[in-house]
């Protein structure tokens, strides 16, 4: 009896109810679709770099500033900054090894270098790698041309989408075996390494960066960023000491030029010899420390903040910290993030906005309904039984709404499909999971979609209602 009293009270005062409908409807229908297109552009990027670049967990040296794998989380020092070496590697491994919930590890250390191939100069993002485990761990690269960089071998693979915009600038093919030259500067001068090409790769869903990074061994990787493999490389404390020593102590040692003039005579082969680095100490063998970070799959159904909160607090006297793979993939994913809570922050002004233009309609509904809520009170109506008609009667229309706002951003999302729309910008691309627009329905967003109407509806109900419950009844029926 109480719900048809409702119903009936909703038809007729129709037109004051309209506009309430219109605009909670309008709000839904705004946090239904912008959060549906945000929801599918998280999926995606969530996709693209734990199946191809990150994983699940990325394990680093605990620093002031965050990092991605290839350097600072800050644009502004991110062209300064190093990253450094992670500490205690071989207790981290043993660590971690006994972590259940783990599906795969394996390691990478990343550099930036300039890579000169068929006459074509251009910087490069270096990912030096444990090839024994490192394509078992990700299943989103896909093998193009060529095969997959060995364990224990000296080489590199650069993308698809590379070879192809090399080979329209130079007008030759980029095939396997060809060399490619490595350039980088640090704090004790220029390192150059060549190394083969191996094979030419694709990631099933690339990124926008993801393009840049080159795939190589990773002595050939830490010589160019300078770290220290063995005993037999100059560290820059040797240097400095060597720049502060007596130039007649230098020299007291030395070889005369007749005694060893052939031996030390620069040559093609000598030079080959240094570029190739088959004679230099990348030869020395891996020792299992030296890398940037340790990356990890997690078997499905495992939290990963869950597992990195547990983690963290036994890596934490090792100076080494577990981030996600947001952290570890950099501004493209964090941007996602940022750009959700924007547009969320939005939907809340738009909401009280919206909030404030609803009690102005509902208060004057009130008004135009003393005569009515008089005579109840006449009759013995309770304040009570005044606040849940009204509750309720808001309740309906709130519901009806938010139904409406679902349905029809549901329709909009089909409408939009069905176009078919070419996006050209390659972010975008990238965050899309192709060059056509295609937005996936998600569920859980209607939940939430929904919720957000009845609370609307709920929310602009306080004020009017206590307006209405301090009506007094003769005054009420004499106004009437």
């Amino acid at each position: 009896m109480f719900f048809f009293l409702a119903i009936r009270n909703i038809t007729r005062n129709l037109k004051d109810r309209i506009f309430t409908v219109l605009l909670i409807t309008v709000i839904t229908f705004i946090f239904f679709t912008g959060n549906n297109i945000i929801a599918n552009a998280n999926d995606n990027i969530h996709k693209i770099f734990v199946q191809s670049v990150t994983g699940d967990v990325v394990l680093q040296k605990s620093a002031e500033v965050t990092m991605n794998l290839f350097g600072a989380n800050v644009p502004v020092i991110d062209v300064f900054f190093t990253i450094p070496i992670l500490p205690a590697y071989d207790l981290a491994m043993d660590l971690i090894l006994n972590e259940p919930g783990i599906e795969g590890i394996t390691s990478q250390v990343s550099g930036k270098a300039v890579m000169d191939v068929l006459d074509i100069r251009e910087p490069v993002l270096l990912a030096g790698v444990d090839a024994s485990s490192y394509f078992r761990l990700f299943p989103g690269i896909i093998l193009e041309e060529g095969r997959f960089l060995s364990d224990g071998e000296y080489g590199a693979m650069i993308t698809a989408e590379r070879a192809r915009k090399i080979e329209e600038k130079s007008g030759q093919r980029l095939v396997p075996g060809t060399l490619l030259k490595l350039t980088n500067g640090s704090s004790i001068g220029f390192k150059i390494r060549e190394v083969p090409l191996t094979g030419i790769f694709s990631y099933e869903n690339p990124g926008q960066f993801m393009n840049e990074i080159v795939i190589a061994d990773p002595q050939t990787v830490r010589v160019l960023n300078s770290i220290q493999v063995a005993t037999d490389i100059q560290t820059q404390d040797e240097v400095n000491q060597l720049l502060n020593s007596n130039i007649d102590d230098l020299f007291s040692g030395a070889l005369t030029l007749d005694d060893k003039q052939k031996e030390n005579e620069f040559s093609v082969e000598m030079l080959s010899g240094y570029l190739s680095g088959s004679k230099t100490e990348i030869d020395t063998a891996e020792t299992g420390g030296d890398w940037n970070f340790i990356i990890m799959r997690l078997k499905k159904g495992i939290s990963s903040s869950a597992f990195i909160k547990n983690i963290n607090k036994k890596l934490e006297p090792f100076g080494i910290t577990a981030v996600n793979w947001r952290i570890a993939s950099g501004t493209s994913a964090i941007l996602i993030n940022l750009i959700m809570a924007l547009f969320n922050s939005g939907i809340f002004i738009v909401g009280i906005s919206g909030i404030i233009s609803i009690i102005n309609t509902l208060l004057i509904s009130v008004f135009r309904r003393v005569r009515e809520i008089g005579t109840l009170r006449a009759i013995g109506a309770s304040d009570s039984f005044l606040r849940f008609l009204i509750f309720t009667e808001n309740l309906i229309t709130a519901v009806f709404a938010g139904i409406l706002g679902i349905l029809s951003g549901f329709i909009f999302i089909k409408w939009i499909n069905n176009f078919n729309l070419k996006i050209s910008n390659e972010l975008l691309v990238s965050i899309l999971n192709g060059k056509t627009l295609h937005i996936e329905y998600v569920p859980v967003i209607a939940v939430f979609s929904f919720i957000l109407a009845v609370i609307l509806g709920l929310i602009v109900t306080v004020y009017p209602v206590e307006t209405a419950v301090r009506i007094e009844p003769v005054l009420a029926v004499q106004k009437g």
